[in-house]
């Protein structure tokens, strides 16, 4: 064998190693890039799968706050109607005036009148418009006198000189007590449907 057939037959071989050294190459090169692609798919599904997620509970945190602020507008809504009413209500027992104003007036004496001994005397208090309403009832109970002013919308506050009992029977009190009692069937009849 000459030395150039060696020669020659050397360059094949390198060729072919080459050629067999590029082609793993090209393979390994090939399979990085469909590692790497693959871990770009999974990298960016997962990315939106969190933003997905996040957007999700943003939503449902933004739909909480908003039916949050909603029930509280209702329920500030139903305060302020409710107010309404009362004040309204105040409003009207403010106004009562002749026979309807002295037949209640005379109900709450009589029943705080109860609460004393027939022989004591007994102390009234009204509002101040009512004094001479007051003074012409006490002329029909022995022992009653009017004693002054209280801060109420009618009514009378009772009071015996001879024991520590006071009775408060104003318009105000009873209207508490009806109002108290009577709050959630008002509010039902309000608002529910």
């Amino acid at each position: 064998m000459s030395l150039d057939t060696v020669v020659e037959d050397i360059r094949d071989e390198a060729r072919a190693r080459a050629e067999e050294i590029r082609s793993q190459g090209e393979a390994r090169a090939e399979e990085i890039i469909a590692d790497a692609e693959a871990d770009a798919e999974r990298i960016v599904e997962e990315r939106e799968q969190s933003v997905e997620k996040q957007i999700a509970q943003e939503r449902e945190q933004t739909l909480s706050s908003a039916k949050l602020e909603a029930k509280q507008q209702r329920l500030e809504a139903r305060r302020d109607v409710l107010q309404r009413v009362h004040e309204q209500v105040e409003e009207e027992l403010v106004d009562l005036s002749g026979t309807k104003r002295e037949n209640l007036t005379r109900t709450l004496l009589d029943d705080a009148s109860e609460e004393f001994d027939s022989t004591a005397t007994v102390q009234v208090y009204g509002r101040p418009s009512d004094e001479a309403l007051l003074t012409k009832i006490l002329t029909d109970y022995d022992g009653y006198s009017f004693a002054g002013e209280y801060d109420c919308l009618g009514g009378v506050v009772v009071e015996s000189t001879s024991s520590r009992v006071r009775v408060n029977n104003t318009f105000d009190s009873v209207l508490e007590d009806v109002w108290e009692d009577n709050l959630k069937e008002l509010s039902t009849r309000l608002f529910d449907q």
